[in-house]
């Protein structure tokens, strides 16, 4: 039995004929960790991969591919891994299934990497454009959360424009140790390079851009 409802596979076949190029994701799982919510996800990766030719999953057990999750920096799963069809990272990750109001951020990722297009403002593009050091966000989310896709959406933007950026997006019940760790009391939470910056709620995307400033100055 599918998990995509058979009416939503339609829309969703509608919405990946505007990709004009092919969109690569590594999908890491183990049955370690988050087994049963990793299954699921690789189920939803297999349902999209069917609705368009433009769609390539290549999925690996962690434990299996120690090397490869080593090599993109994989620390826990499910973990989701947009590439460029030479393996090269983009930097835009989902950790933990991609569910509930994040299943569209999916969709839209998919179609953005696809076309090479993203949200953002020619200013923030712009600005981003002089990082020299290494930014990692991470967007703790939780499925029920209307707001956490704008948060996750404007972090994976940023990831899709400028390679040294990493954008986790991070569902904040699967890995509670995580959620522990940066006091996630409230989603979204957008945690920049191990906590020199927070930022809780959805907010305008210069918001982000100018904690990430502060914290690579």
């Amino acid at each position: 039995m599918g998990i995509i409802a058979e009416k939503d596979k339609g829309t969703i076949r509608e919405m990946f004929e505007k990709m004009n190029g092919t969109t690569h994701i590594l999908f890491f799982h183990s049955q370690l960790e988050n087994a049963e919510y990793g299954n699921v996800t690789k189920q939803i990766l297999e349902e999209l991969a069917e609705l368009t030719d433009r769609l390539k999953v290549t999925a690996w057990d962690r434990e299996e591919h120690q090397e490869e999750a080593k090599k993109y920096g994989v620390d826990k799963a499910p973990a989701i891994l947009f590439v460029k069809e030479d393996g090269t990272d983009t930097g835009v990750r989902f950790y933990g299934i991609p569910s509930g109001y994040e299943f569209t951020t999916l969709i839209e990722d998919i179609i953005d990497i696809s076309n090479g297009t993203t949200g953002l403002s020619a200013k923030t593009v712009e600005a981003l454009q002089g990082l020299d050091k290494d930014v990692h966000l991470q967007v703790f989310v939780t499925p029920t959360c209307p707001y956490c896709p704008r948060a996750v959406r404007v972090a994976h933007f940023m990831a899709m424009v400028h390679p040294k950026i990493k954008a986790d997006m991070v569902e904040a019940t699967e890995f509670p140790e995580l959620s522990n760790r940066y006091s996630v009391y409230g989603v979204p939470k957008t945690v920049i390079n191990d906590g020199a910056e927070e930022q809780e709620g959805a907010v305008p995307e210069q918001v982000i851009l100018q904690k990430i400033l502060a914290v690579v100055q």
